[in-house]
């Protein structure tokens, strides 16, 4: 694991045993050879399987609060259609959890060992959730979200404004 300093992401790391563990990753490369690398808070590098691995969420600080979920995530799924571009994602996890996120729409979603994407509640203390591939029971892009336009003049509307 890379050296300490301003590129390692908070993170919470959940597992499917519903135990988790704080800690910080280097976010261009905390999965590898079936494993994730956590520096713990106590500054110990951990190892963990990613089959143990539920999810991963990326955090903005680590709140104090329930010691049995850190991260409460008020929302699992969109009440509406996102407004963000990209790809509106649904999955439904091993322990039958489900879960919506929006995913950037090229390849750089889709890592060897996962996806990430960001969370239907953007305000909330989680920034971007890493699900291992083991963890996914299925997945399913729900819809393309284009980046949004301004509505275009049909051409036909205009040339009649135009006629003589």
């Amino acid at each position: 694991m890379a050296a300490a300093g301003s590129s390692r992401k908070k993170v919470i790391v959940f597992k499917f045993s519903r135990d988790w563990q704080s800690g910080y990753v280097d976010p261009s490369g905390f999965a590898h050879d079936g494993r994730l690398e956590l520096l713990d808070m106590t500054g110990k590098v951990l190892s963990v399987a990613l089959d143990d691995v539920k999810m991963m969420c990326f955090v903005r600080d680590f709140l104090p609060g329930d010691a049995s979920n850190p991260e409460r995530q008020a929302r699992r799924n969109f009440t509406s259609r996102p407004r963000t571009a990209g790809l509106w994602l649904r999955m439904r996890l091993r322990d039958g959890e489900e879960l919506e996120g929006l995913a950037s729409n090229d390849v750089s979603f889709l890592e060897a060992e996962g996806i990430q994407f960001a969370p239907p509640d953007m305000r909330s203390n989680t920034q971007r959730i890493f699900v291992p591939r083991k963890a996914l029971q299925s997945l399913e892009v729900v819809a393309v979200i284009h980046p949004s336009t301004r509505r275009k003049l049909d051409l036909t509307e205009q040339e009649r404004l135009f006629a003589s």
